[in-house]
């Protein structure tokens, strides 16, 4: 089993780390591998809704995955679960703190397949990469001005 916990300070508001983590088209910014992210239907996103997307693995292969929100309480909580490709789940939250969010982002789930066999070495490896994407996104947020 895969499960573990990113806490990320982020010098904005929940409302402001929200409306970018939960936003399809920004995901690429933060979350390196990835390479597309589209909702399906196009359009915003809310409880639900799927997002297809594709992610580049370590040495260039690239896989897709079709994702659904589960979970989508503004400013507060987004879920999502893994519905085609290998059932690596994720929720994060957004508590409110002096300095702006501390977001919690838990990955969690089984692997199947060849996949499962690797889960001693896997599971470092995500919690890794996943801490590298939540200091991006800090980064990012933290960098740019707040949207009005």
């Amino acid at each position: 089993m895969i499960d573990f916990v990113i806490e990320t300070e982020i010098a904005r508001s929940p409302a402001d780390v929200f409306a970018f983590v939960t936003d399809a088209t920004n995901l690429a910014s933060w979350q390196t591998n990835t390479v597309t992210a589209v909702p399906e239907p196009a359009g915003p996103i809310g409880l639900g809704s799927r997002i297809r997307e594709v992610h580049r693995a370590p040495g260039g292969k690239e896989f897709a995955e079709l994702v659904e929100i589960v979970e989508f309480e503004p400013d507060r909580a987004f879920g999502m679960r893994v519905i085609e490709g290998q059932p690596i789940h994720g929720r994060i939250t957004f508590e409110p703190t002096e300095q702006g969010t501390r977001l919690r982002f838990r990955v969690y789930g089984q692997p199947t397949g060849i996949v499962r066999v690797a889960q001693p070495i896997l599971q470092p490896l995500l919690r890794r990469n996943f801490a590298g994407f939540c200091a991006n996104l800090k980064a990012l947020l933290e960098n740019a001005p707040p949207k009005r």
